[in-house]
């Protein structure tokens, strides 16, 4: 479990890497964050998204940023165009990375600060996480529960964060972990709520 949850951080530093394009200078350092990566494969196609999703009732203040591998895993990644929020919705399988419950447990937060200090991503990390906030959000039609979190990180433009993660098992039986990411002063949870309400099952499930 440690593991597992150690990747979704390494792909949550990916996330924030990203968030970070426009302050401090656009797609190269995107490029660098790509080359640097290793596991983490991009995969530029309209397939891998059907896979985790029906995204046709998004809303337009939305878009699709990327598509990747993350340690095996398969991993959409969304944008909200005006803010810069990011929204991850990661395909575990029938093996969970999270499940509810974790979330709903009340040493969730201690669970993550400990996977936390295990990490350093090319000097980035992820640290002084505090769970401040949980509620209910819609997710695939279902009504789930999500940890919202406050964090530092090193080595980008800002050093504030704030999120949420939740975890919804899908009709195949995979389960799908939500992330959602912005700047500290900039984090919208209507954001967050207005995009995941618009994600439904797709019949292009992998199986």
């Amino acid at each position: 479990m440690i593991r597992m949850i150690k990747i979704v951080f390494n792909a949550t530093i990916i996330v924030l890497a990203l968030v970070g394009f426009n302050a401090i200078g656009g797609q190269k350092y995107v490029e660098a964050i790509k080359d640097g990566i290793g596991t983490f494969i991009a995969q530029h196609n309209a397939d891998s998204v059907k896979k985790i999703g029906d995204f046709s009732k998004m809303n337009e203040e939305f878009i699709i940023d990327n598509t990747m591998s993350i340690a095996g895993y398969k991993a959409v990644i969304a944008e909200h165009k005006a803010s810069g929020q990011k929204m991850v919705i990661l395909d575990s399988g029938k093996k969970p990375i999270l499940t509810k419950d974790d979330i709903k447990n009340p040493d969730f937060g201690d669970k993550l600060k400990d996977v936390s200090k295990k990490i350093n991503y090319k000097g980035v990390k992820v640290q002084d996480i505090t769970v401040t906030n949980r509620g209910i959000m819609e997710i695939y039609g279902q009504n789930v529960p999500y940890a919202k979190f406050d964090a530092k990180v090193t080595r980008l433009p800002f050093s504030d964060i704030s999120g949420v993660v939740a975890s919804v098992k899908t009709s195949d039986g995979n389960e799908k972990l939500a992330l959602s990411l912005s700047e500290k002063k900039r984090y919208s949870q209507l954001i967050t709520n207005e995009f995941y309400k618009g994600v439904n099952e797709s019949l292009a499930s992998a199986k």
